[in-house]
């Protein structure tokens, strides 16, 4: 079984709210590295909410920054829209 990576933020109420990682990645495009994390709640369609921030994996402590470019938002939407198919067609298949 795979370990889930977790971790804590503040969320807007100041309070402390464990999210779970679902995947980091460097963009060749951009030359920065994406964490693409849930906090496992819903929003009102039912759907898990997703959150992405930048980050550099080489300093001690993690510091998520915003990000900024819609062409940014556009590189992880095409990520998570890839990974939301392989999941939908791994479930059609067993």
């Amino acid at each position: 079984m795979e370990e889930k990576m977790t971790f804590k933020v503040l969320n807007d109420e100041g309070q402390e709210v464990e999210c779970e990682v679902l995947f980091t990645f460097e963009s060749d495009e951009t030359k920065k590295n994406y964490i693409v994390y849930t906090d496992n709640t819903l929003d009102e369609d039912g759907n898990t909410k997703v959150y992405a921030s930048v980050f550099n994996p080489d300093e001690d402590e993690t510091k998520l920054l915003p990000i900024e470019t819609d062409k940014e938002w556009k590189i992880i939407e095409t990520i998570l829209d890839e990974l939301q198919n392989e999941i939908q067609g791994k479930g059609e298949e067993e």
